[in-house]
């Protein structure tokens, strides 16, 4: 590991000012990602930024209903917070599917979103990656890539997006929030993770230095009647092969609203806005479920190894949106 000098910020002006410094610099947030990353020579900083204790860890209900997390409230307080819990279980369940107590504990909700890609080529400083060393080349596209991409990929990078929560997030159109030495801004979760394109080394749109600060979560009744569901390899803690973020508002047997994103199928949680269009108005049944999904996955382009997750995610579809219909008539006949 390369010898690094490690700095703690007070404030979020500081924090800027130490980053701003060093071109070489990184903030630390609980470091599950970063310190691996550094271990493995991936990423070799020459000054941490340590912002754990800027003023950046708290979930508060906003005026017009929905939620702001701050970036260094760790992913145990967000799973645990009772109004989480309560206007956006699939953000709970999602976060509470990602890792282990202990990383839970640590992990910061900045960083979550943040978090580099788990392909093994990536971290391996033997082969070629595009996403370290940009113009070498994607060696997973003819050789492992079981668990990579089949919707918005190139032939540049074909890796996924590692984050559980930033699925559920994506679902309910997280907005994130930024400062920069220019002064704060915003962008919505959708537009910041980039395009893989010819250049899968720039994964967010984010300014240059910026801090992330923290997301806000728009109000959506819908979203109390959510799922996160996720298949992975091993009930232990694994990154997912395949999951979905849902949520849906039945009345009368015809979906009135509904919400889906997909994980692990792409470069960036996959919001799946054709599946939605389908479903709006439409019924509530397994068949216009499965027929959402295939209408969203019609753009999927797999490789060899992974053309399972396209099955995969149709019966996610399928079963997680079943479900909640299900759950919804059970109500609906218990309150007449």
């Amino acid at each position: 590991m390369r010898e690094f000098d490690y700095r703690r910020a007070s404030d979020i002006p500081g924090a800027l000012a130490l980053l701003g410094a060093e071109p070489e610099a990184r903030y630390l947030g609980g470091g599950t990602n970063l310190v691996d990353l550094m271990k493995s020579g991936v990423e070799r900083p020459a000054l941490l930024v340590d912002v754990r204790e800027l003023p950046l860890d708290r979930i508060e209900v906003a005026d017009d209903g929905g939620l702001r997390i701050g970036a260094t409230v760790t992913n145990s307080d967000l799973a645990a917070h009772p109004e989480v819990r309560r206007r956006y279980p699939a953000l709970t369940q999602a976060v509470l599917a990602g890792a282990s107590g202990q990383l839970r504990n640590m992990a910061t909700v900045g960083g979550n979103l943040l978090q580099r890609t788990r392909c093994a080529y990536f971290t391996d400083l033997a082969r070629p990656c595009n996403k370290r060393l940009p113009g070498s080349g994607c060696p997973a596209v003819e050789g492992e890539h079981h668990n990579h991409a089949i919707l918005g990929a190139s032939p540049h990078c074909v890796a996924v997006h590692p984050s559980d929560m930033g699925v559920a997030l994506a679902a309910f159109d997280a907005v994130v929030h930024y400062a920069t030495e220019d002064g704060p801004g915003a962008v919505p979760l959708a537009e910041c993770y980039l395009p893989v394109g010819d250049t899968p080394h720039r994964e967010t749109a984010l300014p240059a230095g910026a801090l992330i600060t923290g997301i806000t979560l728009p109000p959506a009744p819908v979203a109390a009647a959510s799922h996160y569901r996720k298949v992975r390899e091993r009930a232990s803690y694994a990154f997912a092969i395949g999951s979905v973020a849902a949520a849906l508002d039945v009345r009368d047997g015809t979906v009135r609203d509904v919400r889906l994103a997909f994980g692990a199928v792409a470069s960036r949680p996959w919001r799946a806005h054709t599946a939605e269009r389908a479903l709006i108005d439409g019924p509530a049944t397994a068949e216009a479920f499965a027929a959402a999904a295939d209408a969203e996955l019609a753009a999927a382009e797999p490789l060899p190894g992974n053309a399972y997750k396209v099955t995969l995610i149709r019966n996610l579809v399928v079963a997680v949106l079943t479900e909640l219909a299900e759950e919804t008539r059970r109500t609906e006949e218990t309150t007449r």
